[in-house]
């Protein structure tokens, strides 16, 4: 029974209705993600200011990477389950969500181990410098005990959406950020603890909210989940790696390209007015809205993912194109709300996240403008690469998922600071996101084709199936 109804809302019901059935709980948990770190940043910068904005910058890095690791086993799990479901293979969509379970557990413990045995180098890494290093060692030695929780929170909610209950997961990723926000307020106002209480904060509610979701797999609906689905095997574990790696990868690049970034400020900051502090904590808040943007972006293709990938095994290519156009057309306009805020009140937005210097407000409101300025078009970059791996062209997938942080930010950053300097580095923003969102729409264009001629193809086989049905008859 439980099979019969996730087939009929994923291949007969509106498709609109299934969007904002599923890409509304998915934004909210995105979104909630993107509020563990935006709170954070806001209350550390106003109880401890500039360097405690700076230590969370630095500390940000380890965000992605952690996220990395979930979405390589959630959306590679996730991914395979609605494939396979949809082309009625019930034992091997077990597997996949069973096997993306063990791994989530596996990979979040052993990032968990990494950061502790090598926290001082990795911050080095991070473009991390003197005065922000112990807001920054007190950050991370704290945070990193919440690595697994985090990883199983964010990936494990895939799944759960996976099997048909978004709100479950959106509930179980809301309750651990409210906690946050409220624990926040306590530990770091009422207690005065600063930096360290901002991350027990963190730690705590993402146990929570890692605790719901594993609370969740014992009540699968789609499939029956027994131990012996938790069972690594590395044939899964290569089924789950080929559909997650595009969004894996994306994250990675974001990772490579913030320690760049990082980097790069530390060094061009210093021959400049700037400083090398500055110029990190005013990109650190920027980050945080980008990641707070794209969080709608990545909320609506996951939404989209058990849509698009259940109907393309079930030979719905129309309903498969639809819903990718749907959601383009959601995240651009609500791209350009962001565009709006970040052109027109750009001072206002950096003042949330505490006080400064003239020079600290100066550079935080120019580069926002300037590094912010092609948003409204750069959500269809990770909703195209999502949907390529939702219909298991993970190859594609991947190399969408590269182009905007890997193969045209981190160039830029590298080439275009050398001409001007610090304003370099405002400048590869806006030229990657709009280079990559013309790469994305080519690609779409040629797969739509493919998918309208592989709907005729099936139109016709199933008029020659019913035409024999009839004969028969």
């Amino acid at each position: 029974m439980a099979q019969a109804i996730h087939q009929q809302q994923l291949g007969t019901e509106n498709i609109s209705k299934l969007i904002l059935k599923f890409a509304i709980p998915a934004v909210i948990s995105q979104l909630v993600s993107a509020v563990y770190n935006i709170v954070d940043q806001i209350f550390i910068g106003q109880s401890v200011g500039l360097l405690g904005n700076g230590a969370t910058t630095v500390a940000f890095p380890l965000v992605n990477l952690c996220t990395a690791a979930a979405l390589l086993c959630g959306i590679g799990g996730s991914s395979n389950f609605n494939l396979r479901m949809g082309r009625k293979d019930v034992e091997g969509a077990a597997y996949c969500a069973g096997n993306a379970i063990a791994y989530l557990i596996l990979f979040g413990v052993a990032l968990a181990a990494v950061v502790l045995l090598f926290r001082d180098r990795l911050l080095l890494v991070f473009g991390c410098t003197p005065d922000i290093m112990p807001f920054a060692q007190t950050y991370v030695s704290i945070t990193a005990l919440g690595i697994p929780f985090l990883v199983m929170s964010t990936g494990g909610s895939m799944l759960v959406r996976a099997d048909g209950s978004p709100r479950y997961a959106m509930v179980g990723i809301l309750s651990g950020a409210i906690l946050n926000v409220i624990l926040d307020a306590v530990f770091i106002f009422g207690f005065q603890m600063g930096i360290a209480g901002a991350a027990w904060a963190t730690i705590i509610g993402q146990f929570l909210s890692g605790m719901l979701i594993v609370l969740y797999f014992p009540r699968f609906t789609s499939v029956k989940l027994s131990y012996k689905y938790l069972r690594p095997r590395l044939s899964y574990l290569g089924n789950i790696v080929s559909l997650g790696m595009a969004s894996m990868i994306n994250q990675i690049s974001f990772t490579i390209v913030n320690i760049v970034m990082n980097n790069t400020l530390k060094y061009y900051g210093a021959l400049s007015r700037f400083g090398t502090d500055i110029p990190i904590a005013c990109v650190g808040i920027a980050g945080k809205l980008n990641f707070l943007m794209i969080a709608f972006a990545v909320g609506i293709a996951q939404g989209c993912q058990p849509i698009h990938g259940y109907n393309y095994g079930a030979r719905n290519y129309d309903r498969v194109r639809e819903t990718y156009m749907r959601a383009a057309v959601a995240i651009t306009c609500i791209n350009l709300l962001f565009f709006a805020c970040f052109q027109l009140i750009p001072r206002q937005i950096i003042s949330l996240f505490g006080t400064g210097s003239a020079l600290y407000f100066e550079f935080g409101v120019r580069y926002l403008r300037v590094y912010m300025m092609m948003t409204c078009v750069n959500g269809i970059q990770p909703v195209t690469g999502n949907f390529f791996s939702s219909i298991g062209k993970a190859k594609t997938g991947a190399v969408i998922s590269l182009t905007r942080q890997f193969l045209f930010l981190l160039p830029l950053l590298l080439l275009l600071p050398r001409l001007w300097g610090i304003d370099g580095v405002m400048y590869a923003g806006p030229i990657a996101d709009f280079v990559a969102f013309v790469l994305a729409v080519l690609f779409m264009r040629r797969e739509f084709t493919r998918l309208h001629r592989l709907q005729a193809q099936e139109n016709a086989r199933r008029a020659q199936s019913d035409l024999q049905q009839r004969v028969e008859l």
